[in-house]
């Protein structure tokens, strides 16, 4: 194998869609790589893990999902750079969803890097340690509490066909992160921003002198981050979402490093088009719901979803889950907005227009 040099500059082309997800570490920026590394199953095809040379040693953004695979990609990776994995000192952690945090955790237990994360995602931590945790059970009470029981026996199905995921992969952090923290490495300063939504958790890093934020799953370049998926979800995760972005918006414009997808010029404009997005969708809902649908489910299979436009039973039942859960936290914002009308009827919501 031909080692390069960590500083080599390499320039990134994306010519298609999936051109992002080639294995490898591709230089975004002086001394940044972007490495992409696999998701089982997962229609997000990959999850990128950047690389920063921190004097002797270096900082990894997110740690990918713990697999023997997602390992090996890694190491890879950075042998082509001329740089061992064992030079990894420090992870910090934009949230705490396992394609992002599970690996941290796995390589802190082989080599005794340390692993940051965000203060407020502790409440996650202690629902997904707890002795009597069950994969997505909030998400299941509260397909039920959508009337959405087509899906909740489908994710059932699925979930009992999946291995479950190693206990020790959950662990508490060695850092806690706040917004405004700032990590100072050998050339760059990192500045903490909490953004919740995605998770109440979630914080991008923002580096102001190279105009560079890695934004994890806050801002992606062609998908609307989900909300809620979480085990502790704030009280109305989109209205957090919504504020988050304002607050991203508020900020000086960067070049866009995320989690999934290529790399982007220019944070601003891609979250005009999520802000956009969700105002659009939310008119459409309290039409929806003026128009005759009661809950949730109803509502989400009067909506076409992803950009094909396909009705929700043409979806796999862990893509229905999020459409319906992506639902309900837009009909609950309406509800908080004064649009709509809820109520609860035997254990499932039922909305109306006021």
């Amino acid at each position: 194998m031909v080692c390069l040099p960590f500083t080599a500059r390499v320039v990134e082309v994306i010519v298609s869609s999936t051109e992002w997800t080639q294995p490898g570490a591709h230089e975004v920026a002086a001394g940044v790589h972007r490495i992409p590394l696999p998701m089982p199953g997962d229609g997000l095809r990959a999850v990128n893990v950047y690389a920063i040379r921190n004097a002797s040693a270096i900082t990894l953004i997110d740690g990918g999902w713990a697999l023997a695979e997602s390992r090996e990609r890694l190491a890879e990776a950075l042998d082509g750079l001329g740089a061992g994995l064992d030079e990894v000192d420090r992870v910090l952690v934009t949230h705490v969803h396992r394609d992002h945090y599970t690996q941290a955790v796995a390589l802190r237990a082989e080599i005794g890097c340390r692993v940051s994360l965000g203060a407020e995602e502790h409440p996650n931590l202690r629902c997904l340690t707890a002795p009597d945790s069950l994969p997505m059970g909030k998400q299941r009470a509260e397909l039920a509490a959508c009337g959405a029981e087509p899906v909740l026996r489908a994710l059932n199905t699925e979930l009992d066909k999946q291995a479950p995921l190693h206990e020790h992969h959950w662990q508490l952090p060695d850092e806690w992160l706040t917004g405004g923290d700032e990590v100072e490495l050998a050339d760059r300063t990192l500045r903490v921003v909490h953004t919740p939504g995605h998770t109440r958790g979630h914080v991008v890093f923002l580096d102001e002198t190279s105009g560079l934020m890695f934004t994890g799953d806050h801002v992606l370049p062609s998908i609307t981050p989900s909300v809620g998926l979480e085990q502790a979800p704030g009280e109305l995760p989109l209205r957090d979402y919504l504020e988050s972005l304002r607050a991203i918006r508020a900020l000086p414009d960067a070049r866009m490093l995320p989690a999934h997808g290529p790399v982007r010029d220019g944070v601003h404009s891609r979250v005009d088009e999520l802000l956009t997005h969700h105002e659009d969708r939310l008119e459409t809902m309290a039409a929806t719901v003026a128009g005759g649908t009661s809950t949730a489910y109803e509502t989400a299979r009067a909506l076409s979803w992803t950009r094909r436009e396909h009705v929700l039973d043409e979806l796999d039942p862990f893509n229905r889950t999020l459409a319906v859960l992506e639902t309900s936290a837009h009909l609950e914002l309406l509800v908080h907005r004064r649009r709509l009308n809820s109520r609860r009827h035997e254990g499932v919501l039922h909305y109306t227009a006021r």
